[in-house]
């Protein structure tokens, strides 16, 4: 199965992208990990790319949507990929679902991971690292997994925040792409919702609020 997913940061896409590799024989690619491993392989998409990246630019689709192609159709997404990471606006949107098409790729599922916007910011600037394993979850925002103090909840560790999770302005960068609803992340979503019926794919949506483990159990209903 072919699956993209949408959510903020801060809704836990990727611990969820990584749950599902582990359900099923589908590659989670993410799409800065394309990036870095075109540019650290020395592609030739990877060297024009690095050419933008060097000049402070944006690097244009033309680039991008081939990288992503060139990843979807490698070995390990024979049985199946979860894109993590794009199209990041509407106009991507529509270019990748013309590629996918032109190479014959089938989307089976597009997830939107619902959140409101504050608990995404929430949960991003209330994530602690824990001195002794990082796996450890702790997060002063939600109560389930809430630190004893300044101490981990799992080994009593000493937590730190790692300093970008504390950088409220680029957050908020970051989330008036994800959830502009004209041209920004949310719009490309919605290009694929309004096409889902016509293209024979499924669209669906998950409560963000709840529980990695909740959420989980959600999207594992939504494919079976």
């Amino acid at each position: 199965m072919n699956i993209l997913i949408f959510g903020p940061n801060g809704s836990g896409k990727g611990t969820l992208g990584a749950k599902i590799k582990e359900k099923y024989p589908v590659a989670h690619i993410e799409s800065g990990a394309i990036f870095r491993e075109n540019i650290k392989g020395g592609t030739e998409l990877g060297k024009a790319a690095k050419a933008y990246i060097d000049r402070g630019d944006l690097v244009p689709d033309e680039i991008t949507i081939p990288m992503i192609l060139d990843r979807l159709q490698r070995d390990d997404c024979k049985g199946g990929w979860l894109l993590d990471g794009f199209p990041r606006n509407k106009v991507q949107a529509e270019k990748l679902d013309e590629a996918l098409k032109a190479k014959g790729i089938k989307l089976d599922y597009v997830v939107e991971i619902l959140l409101d916007r504050q608990v995404a910011k929430n949960r991003i600037m209330g994530r602690r690292l824990c001195a002794n394993d990082n796996n450890h979850p702790n997060n002063i925002f939600i109560d389930a997994i809430k630190p004893n103090g300044d101490k981990c909840r799992v080994c009593g560790g000493a937590l730190s925040a790692r300093n970008d999770d504390q950088d409220e302005a680029a957050i908020t960068k970051r989330h008036d792409i994800y959830y502009n609803t004209e041209t920004g992340t949310l719009a490309s979503a919605y290009y694929f919702k309004d096409r889902a019926a016509k293209d024979g794919f499924k669209y669906v949506t998950l409560d963000g609020s709840k529980s990695v483990p909740e959420v989980l159990a959600q999207m594992l209903s939504a494919l079976a």
